[in-house]
């Protein structure tokens, strides 16, 4: 599968409830009614939770990062070449205008960058049922991140799949973790086209890291704060701190055609 994700900033104006409230209730029955003429297999809206756990996560990593986004907007499709297709015909433009109209009521477009990705699990449940709902304990960790400018991109990515990977893996136990997954950007040809029919003008990310957690069942041991700092004190080796982000959401399924 590939996925777009797409990380928004709120119009200027909004509240974060006014964003959401739009977002989920407005635009997500107008996606879901696009979902034939754009092939779209699955479609979900992850909303920022607001509260200090945000605050706390950046500042475990030295507290100097980007500031956290609004919200994610991802969408799969089965095969890029199921979405291409989709996109050049007649009924796939007019879902993109349909989208893009609906898209600037409420999201400021240039500061939401947005990129082509694919997915590679980590820690991952069978069946992939794990989600973040508004009425449980589970959360979602949204990590967009960007390299270290002394790293190639194909460094950076060789370093996260090969060696954080593992780690994070080794002590997914202790930390509570229900599932992990590294999303690297696809370098995809539609990412510019895309980017450029909603004017984006912040840099894509390498891509990001996604886990999900039990609220409810936290664990507060010694071995659950090691592997917080394990998994810190890693992330320094390849991630530009500066430059990434992270925050906590929860999920809202629009399409789930799997």
């Amino acid at each position: 599968m590939i996925r777009l994700v797409h990380v928004l900033r709120r119009q200027p104006g909004l509240s974060l409830a006014e964003f959401h409230d739009h977002w989920l209730r407005r635009h997500g029955p107008l996606v879901a009614g696009l979902a034939e003429d754009l092939a779209i297999l699955r479609h979900v809206q992850t909303h920022t939770l607001e509260g200090d756990a945000n605050a706390v996560a950046q500042r475990a990593r030295g507290g100097n990062m980007e500031p956290h986004y609004d919200g994610v907007a991802e969408t799969w499709w089965s095969t890029e070449a199921e979405l291409e297709a989709a996109v050049a015909s007649d009924a796939g433009q007019a879902a993109i205008a349909a989208s893009l109209a609906g898209e600037a009521e409420f999201i400021d477009l240039p500061g939401s960058p947005i990129w082509f990705a694919y997915e590679y699990p980590q820690v991952n449940p069978s069946p992939e049922n794990v989600i973040a709902r508004a009425k449980s304990n589970v959360v979602r960790v949204f990590y967009p991140l960007r390299h270290k400018a002394s790293l190639t991109e194909e460094e950076a990515r060789h370093y996260w799949l090969t060696h954080h990977g593992p780690l994070v893996r080794s002590h997914a136990e202790a930390a509570g973790t229900l599932c992990y997954r590294q999303v690297h950007r696809a370098n995809s040809p539609m990412e510019e086209p895309t980017q450029a029919l909603r004017g984006a003008e912040v840099e894509s990310y390498l891509g990001h890291a996604e886990a999900w957690f039990d609220r409810g069942r936290a664990p507060g041991t010694e071995e659950a704060r090691r592997a917080g700092a394990a998994f810190v004190e890693d992330e320094h080796h390849f991630i530009d701190m500066e430059r990434s982000t992270i925050f906590y959401g929860k999920e809202h399924t629009i399409i789930d055609r799997r």
